[in-house]
């Protein structure tokens, strides 16, 4: 397929290469910051522009790949009103004037970070069969997990991956900063962060959990909180969370 990248951030990066490396022809690479589209389009071996009303009309799908807030904005400006215009976040609307479905990688992306989409879940919408099936076969060159669902699943899948992968590094961050107080190093609990990424790979999050709080131990939670005294919004934290494994149903 003909596809014209709308964004040149992580997201368009790790599309791009993989809809080339998949024999798709990137027609272009549009961003709002020029150097930028320059950046990616020479990686891509194509054209880039900084002008939206100069975009080339000579491709099939144009995805966007921006922050959620700019999507809207940059679907207004989008030139052509017979194209497919798709969107990649995990939350966007797909009612907003213009677009005619979604493509959500369900991944975490860095541009640093090679990334292989044969794995990776991709979620399809379409405002109808047609733009559904287009987006489909389009998923289905680059993953071997794609699947179509709502605007309402998206949400769920959304909302459960911040709290999978957005809270879940947040708590690397603490607990970093945790050694970091006494002069250790985060090496040390890499080997234990690995052990349950594994684990969940084979059996359900709730039936792998360790740790004082599924085994109601009250002596160790106590003394937690204890060091965590003079830090009160951590203490917070801990203190819910640590109640939260308790009450899960």
């Amino acid at each position: 397929m003909r596809i014209t990248l709308l964004g040149s951030g992580n997201v368009a990066t790790h599309l791009g290469k993989a809809f080339k490396q998949a024999g798709h022809e990137i027609v272009e690479i549009w961003s709002r910051t020029p150097a930028n589209a320059k950046t990616l389009a020479i990686e891509l071996s194509t054209r880039y522009c900084g002008e939206m009303s100069l975009l080339s009309p000579n491709a099939e799908i144009y995805i966007i790949s921006v922050s959620d807030d700019s999507i809207r904005e940059v679907s207004a400006k989008f030139p052509f009103r017979d194209k497919i215009l798709i969107h990649t976040a995990g939350t966007s609307e797909l009612n907003i004037p213009g677009l005619s479905g979604v493509f959500y990688p369900v991944q975490t992306f860095s541009k640093q970070s090679p990334v292989d989409f044969s794995n990776i879940p991709i979620a399809v919408e379409g405002i109808n069969p047609e733009v559904s099936g287009k987006l489909l076969e389009l998923a289905g060159t680059i993953s071997t997990k794609v699947s179509e669902i709502s605007s309402q699943q998206r949400k769920t899948l959304h909302l459960a991956a911040v709290f999978a992968c957005n809270f879940s590094n947040h708590l690397y961050a603490i607990a970093d900063k945790i050694l970091q107080s006494d002069g250790l190093e985060f090496e040390m609990i890499r080997p234990l962060i690995m052990e349950t990424a594994k684990k969940i790979q084979t059996h359900s999050a709730r039936s792998v959990q360790t740790g004082p709080a599924i085994r109601n131990d009250q002596i160790t939670l106590r003394k937690h909180l204890e060091f965590l005294e003079n830090n009160p919004a951590l203490r917070d934290l801990y203190e819910r969370l640590s109640q939260s494994i308790i009450n899960f149903d």
